[in-house]
């Protein structure tokens, strides 16, 4: 499994999609975050071109679903280890709301 900490996704550039329900990412998420919920990513219109995009989920264990299927179609997708628990413990960016 590819993965990453809060603080290394905090500080790259690409694509942050956070794969869990809408009413969880209204009560707070990582800022910059796009929600893309872990029953639409197979959908998802998402860059295959080699840009990043950074997976998160309250946990980890949607996340890494998501970067499963991800993967297997050729978005370069990488976990974000401990999810937004993770990301609020150590003081990230954050917002509420959409």
């Amino acid at each position: 499994m590819h993965s990453i900490t809060p603080q290394e996704a905090a500080r790259k550039a690409g694509l942050l999609i956070d794969v869990r329900e809408p009413d969880e990412f209204v009560a707070g998420h990582a800022r910059g975050a796009v929600n893309v919920p872990l029953a639409t990513v197979p959908d998802a219109d998402l860059p295959a071109d080699g840009t990043p995009v950074y997976v998160i989920c309250q946990s980890g264990a949607r996340s890494a679903r998501a970067v499963q299927a991800l993967r297997q179609r050729g978005v370069d997708a990488i976990n974000v280890d401990g999810g937004t628990s993770a990301w609020l413990g150590a003081g990230l960016p954050s917002a509420t709301g959409r």
